[in-house]
């Protein structure tokens, strides 16, 4: 497989040399940067492809969740940090996950698996839009298998903080992919993301009360942002 192309942001000399030896072991990854703050990591992503950043947040000029909520299209995101209490924020900004320093080699790579796995999941994902007819369904890694899950089957998708949850009308499946990362493997004429938390399918929307949807005999909040756009879909 082609390896993640990876960037290490950390100005903490013995915590970078930690990370970059942790990644050294994984087979699927490379190290392409090494960067000392935010601003360097800034020009990389500009100039080169880059698949995964390590991202500490306690940095100087600008802290790492501030740098990631500047960019547009960020990559893959696992923060670092010796802060527990980031990590509400870290998730809230759809990170794949969040080591606390310092973390074993084990938890690393509970990590490195897991950015692999949608790694995986975005390139198969990328490679089937680009033929003719784009399949009705896509596969997702549950446990230690993949479960192929058809689109017209998905009710509504359902974020935690590290995972997500499909629901569909027989059966839910939990994965370890982001809100993000699953949105865009969605159709997007047939699903829109209705709340920070949830994505729904358009056409399996029963009904609209107030600032709610009901689908599939379960209620799920809508963000006020997206109340106009979900009525515009819904009811045409």
């Amino acid at each position: 497989m082609m390896k993640i192309r990876t960037i290490v942001v950390e100005d903490e000399p013995l915590a970078r040399e930690g990370l970059i030896n942790y990644i050294r072991d994984v087979d699927f990854m490379e190290v392409v940067k090494v960067c000392e703050d935010a601003l360097e990591a800034n020009r990389v992503l500009a100039a080169e492809s880059i698949d995964l950043m390590f991202l500490d947040i306690q940095m100087p000029k600008i802290t790492g969740i501030d740098f990631l909520k500047s960019l547009k299209n960020p990559p893959m995101v696992i923060m670092t940090t010796a802060y527990p209490n980031f990590a509400l924020q870290g998730y809230e900004l759809d990170v794949l996950d969040y080591l606390v320093k310092p973390f074993p080699f084990d938890r690393f790579l509970k990590a490195a698996n897991k950015a692999r796995d949608y790694f995986e999941l975005k390139n198969a994902s990328a490679s089937e839009s680009t033929t003719k007819a784009k399949e009705d369904y896509f596969f997702v890694k549950c446990d230690y298998r993949y479960e192929k899950i058809h689109f017209n089957e998905v009710l509504y998708v359902e974020g935690m903080e590290n995972y997500v949850v499909i629901h569909t009308a027989v059966q839910k499946y939990v994965t370890l992919l982001r809100m993000k990362n699953l949105e865009e493997i969605l159709p997007v004429n047939e699903f829109m993301r209705t709340h920070k938390s949830y994505i729904a399918a358009i056409k399996r929307i029963s009904s609209i009360d107030g600032n709610e949807i009901i689908i599939g005999g379960k209620r799920l909040p809508i963000s006020r942002e997206k109340k106009a756009e979900i009525m515009e879909k819904v009811i045409k």
